[in-house]
């Protein structure tokens, strides 16, 4: 295939350019210069003839299949970029493109010009070749499945039978030039679909030469783009979003993307995931199948947390704990230790009853459970996935795409800039190569650049956590001192208000980096040089990803593993930076606060990111064509239409992905904090699918169809994201909750037969005689001249032999918690891996299928070939080779059938 290609390429580019001027040339160019003189000149056609949804060359026939436009303002950089356009477009003709172009004075705006490119039949068929293209050979005739007897109530979700399947089932082979009467052509305009068509003219793009500069050979379009040679380069969209094209022959799939999926207030309904591909591509038409298989098994996830939440809020007025905080007898008659030195008071239980009550609806015994349910879910997900990915790539024939993939996705910039060249030990065929000493330095430059950066993360979150230490004494003092606040001290606690105000701040700080980070990110994988574009997006992705896991999860794991666990006691208390003392947890525990840091970045992050999305994107639309909306129609073409629009850019899927593999983080990682996070992922997917396709078809230009098989690298993360939730959950369940303390309190240490949790909060917090403060940090304030306090741990009372130390108690508490995580984690991955054993990553009626598809095609093949050779043995009835090579053929088919 690889060899195909090259040959390929040299024959329609290289060996074109290197012959330029001789007569050997003429042909391919007489072809092109016949066909021009026959067609109107620009003269003989005027553009106001023209219909503004026409995507065809002036002679109404010739489909564009590309729109380059540029600007052309006199200076002297503009010469040389003037100098590149002749130069490629004229390499760009000699290649078998057809190029017109509209001049400046037609465009909307008088200064810029319009290329429109056209493939015509030959050098469709010729890079379909180049490209193992496959294409349809004869209808399938294979049964469907057996139909779902739900069908008949899922009516209401379903979308019309022409809009999920707008083509026939076919049998397909890779398209060959030599064969062509085998496949079912009944039109050459039409037997490409515009997805291919601009697929292939991309391809011939970004491999075209514009000449040499410094000594080196430059070429593709992604070049000049980036140098302002041109300003844009794409595909043209099929008609306008909200009406129909005047032309009978087009097929208006934009207008039914639009109708049928585009609009919100079509969210209940199926994806039309087959003209999606048709439409955009594998690649996009596979990330949006991704997608909606996510939230469809979101929905289960978000029922059974809202249950568990259910179950919280019903039981709240039974949890022992939180009548005991409110209880004026018992919580109002424990007197907790300052919060701060010095300047904080005394303070009792009781107020932090409201906090209390709401920490357990976060914290109660539906936490377990649907942490471990969420582990099995996890894998539910993963599996299906699996199953419904190879489904798809059985409909969409990307079964034998993946050596293809590795194949013609060498990087034109690879081959621009590695100048050493060495024979490939498997084609034999020289190609270029980076030297293991440049890719040392590179991978070193690299690994240093996001090894600082993440290190930036770390520093700015301890910036974080010194605000959240400076602030909590004056967020105490302010609730003391300020009258209006009286009235809700109760709910919004000194902890509270220093959680929330922190989370804010961190956010802000996590979207700045966000911003910063993508651009290098960006830069130092182009200075990587990766070979193929797969290799290309998997380093991107995991260097992106690395960094937004820090960036985004590092304050919950602080609150969830680190705030409250080293406070020392209030006789020697730790300190940060020698000088802020370490933050305390709620009585009621730190659960609640890491809910809120949850709940603040992964809501904050899905607002901005919808806002991102869907309203930037229109207000630049909107800025762009203010002018446009006051000329007639006529004078507003369809190329300056979609030119207006944003551009979808190489990385826009990347970011997509991104973003939901971060949310898909949150709802794993911490959703033992949180069950009402499957819901708010829910609502935001659904959401989510109609903002991505709303913004796909009205806001951006058409992007560059591309294939692929799967989601790739994101596959991988999310297994790791998988495994790695099994033990947050477990640790959280165990160190961040209260519930493992309850339940040794419970068995162990509980002397009230008739209410057993009943002395809980007096057995957790210990006792502290206040003249044993150090001088320095003994608070200022004692009106009532408290003699001892209390405070969250575990230790001996003063006067105890060994006064202040942990008790037997605490380490029977830890003794549980690391016994519960490790039978909770064995528990869960043996299920989670039975599941997976369980479950067939391909279903069984795909597996015959695509056995069942390979043998008729082989077969089709087979009685083609068979059939030419008969021709020719009957042409040459003499030729004793021919009669051999017909037995030999027939020999094969019979072999095939066997096996």
């Amino acid at each position: 295939m690889n060899r195909l290609g090259r040959k390929a390429d040299a024959t329609l580019i290289e060996m074109s350019l290197a012959t330029e001027g001789e007569d050997s040339n003429g042909p391919l160019c007489e072809t092109i210069s016949n066909t021009e003189s026959e067609l109107p000149s620009n003269s003989e056609i005027s553009k106001r003839h023209q219909s503004k949804d026409s995507v065809f060359f002036r002679d109404g026939v010739r489909r564009i299949d590309f729109v380059l436009s540029y600007v052309d303002e006199p200076n002297k950089e503009e010469e040389k970029k003037v100098e590149r356009r002749r130069e490629f477009e004229k390499n760009l003709q000699k290649s078998g493109l057809e190029l017109e172009t509209e001049d400046k004075k037609e465009s909307e705006d008088g200064k810029t010009y319009f290329v429109k490119i056209h493939a015509p039949w030959e050098i469709l068929i010729t890079y379909a070749e180049v490209l193992n293209i496959k294409v349809p050979i004869r209808e399938n005739d294979i049964p469907s499945s057996v139909e779902n007897p739900l069908d008949c109530m899922l009516g209401p979700f379903r979308l019309p039978e022409k809009v999920m399947h707008p083509e026939p089932d076919y049998f397909t082979a890779p398209f060959s030039k030599s064969r062509q009467e085998l496949y079912l052509i009944h039109d050459e305009n039409t037997f490409f679909s515009p997805s291919i068509r601009n697929r292939i003219v991309y391809y011939i793009l970004t491999r075209c030469p514009y000449g040499t500069e410094e000594g080196k050979k430059k070429f593709g379009i992604k070049r000049l783009l980036s140098n302002g040679t041109y300003t844009a380069a794409y595909p043209l969209h099929d008609c306008q979003y909200w009406k129909k094209a005047n032309d009978p022959n087009c097929d208006n799939e934009r207008y039914t993307l639009y109708m049928e999926w585009a609009r919100f207030l079509r969210f209940y309904k199926e994806q039309p995931l087959d003209l999606i591909r048709k439409y955009y591509g594998e690649k996009i038409g596979i990330y949006f199948a991704w997608l909606g298989f996510y939230t469809e098994m979101l929905f289960l996830a978000a029922v059974v947390g809202l249950i568990c939440f259910l179950y919280g809020w019903f039981t709240m007025a039974e949890n022992m704990s939180s009548e005991e905080i409110c209880d004026p007898e018992i919580g109002g008659k424990i007197i907790m230790c300052p919060l701060c030195d010095k300047k904080c008071e005394y303070w009792k239980l009781n107020t932090t009853c409201e906090s209390s009550k709401y920490s357990h609806l976060f914290d109660n015994v539906a936490t377990l459970f649907f942490a471990i349910f969420m582990g099995i879910w996890v894998t539910l997900f993963l599996e299906f996935w699996k199953r419904r990915q190879a489904r798809l790539k059985y409909e969409w024939d990307l079964v034998d795409f993946e050596e293809e993939q590795q194949q013609l996705q060498l990087r034109p910039e690879y081959e621009a800039k590695c100048t050493h060249k060495k024979k490939n030990p498997v084609t034999q065929e020289v190609e270029p190569y980076l030297p293991l000493t440049r890719q040392t330095v590179r991978f070193c430059i690299s690994g240093t650049t996001v090894l600082f950066w993440i290190s930036l993360i770390i520093a700015s979150m301890t910036a974080v956590i010194a605000y959240r230490l400076a602030v909590y004494a004056s967020f105490a003092q302010i609730m003391e001192t300020t009258q209006t606040l009286q009235p809700i001290r109760g709910l919004l606690t000194p902890q509270l208000a220093t959680s929330v105000t922190a989370s804010c701040l961190n956010f802000v700080i996590i979207m700045i980096l966000n911003f910063l980070y993508e651009k290098i990110a960006v830069w130092i994988t182009d200075m990587e040089i990766p070979r193929t574009h797969l290799e290309y997006e998997n380093r991107l992705t995991m260097k992106m990803f690395l960094f937004q896991f820090v960036n985004y999860y590092s304050s919950c794991f602080y609150v969830a593993f680190f705030k409250g666990k080293f406070v020392g006691n209030p006789s020697n208390y730790t300190y940060m930076f020698g000088s802020l003392r370490n933050e305390e947890c709620d009585p009621a525990g730190c659960l609640i606060e890491l809910t809120t840091q949850l709940t603040i970045v992964m809501a904050g992050k899905q607002i901005w990111g919808n806002i991102q999305e869907a309203i930037v994107p229109w207000i630049w639309n909107w800025w762009g064509r203010r002018k446009a909306r006051c000329n007639p129609e006529n004078l507003y073409s369809r190329w300056e239409q979609d030119r207006d629009l944003q551009s979808f850019g190489v990385l826009g899927l990347f970011y997509e992905y991104l973003e939901m593999v971060i949310q898909f983080g949150f709802i794993t990682l911490f959703v033992a904090s949180f069950p009402l996070a499957p819901l708010l992922a829910l609502m935001n997917n659904i959401l989510e699918i109609r903002v991505d396709s709303w913004k796909l078809t009205t806001q951006f230009r058409r992007p560059v169809a591309a294939k692929a098989h799967s989601i790739g690298v994101w596959q991988e993360i999310l297994n790791g994201m998988a495994i790695l939730s099994v033990v947050t959950n477990a640790f959280i369940v165990a160190f961040t909750s209260d519930m493992i303390p309850r339940l040794v309190y419970y068995y162990a240490y509980s002397t009230n037969g008739d209410s057993p949790m009943s002395g809980y909060i007096n057995n957790s917090l210990s006792v502290f005689q206040i003249s044993d403060f150090p001088a320095n940090k003994t608070p200022e304030n004692n009106p009532e001249n408290f003699l001892t306090c209390r405070y969250r741990d575990y230790r001996n009372p003063p006067g105890h032999e060994k006064q202040y130390l942990h008790t037997m108690q605490f380490w029977h508490i830890l003794a549980a918690k690391m016994a519960f995580i490790i039978i909770m984690e064995h528990i869960v991955f043996i299920v989670k891996f039975f599941v997976a054993w369980m479950i067939p990553d391909v279903p069984a009626d795909v597996k015959a299928r695509i056995k069942r598809e390979k043998f008729l095609t082989q077969n089709i093949l087979h009685e083609y070939e068979l059939e030419k050779l008969k021709q020719k043995l009957c042409e040459c009835k003499t030729h004793e080779n021919m009669e051999k090579e017909v037995i030999a053929t027939e020999g094969k088919m019979e072999l095939s059938q066997a096996m």
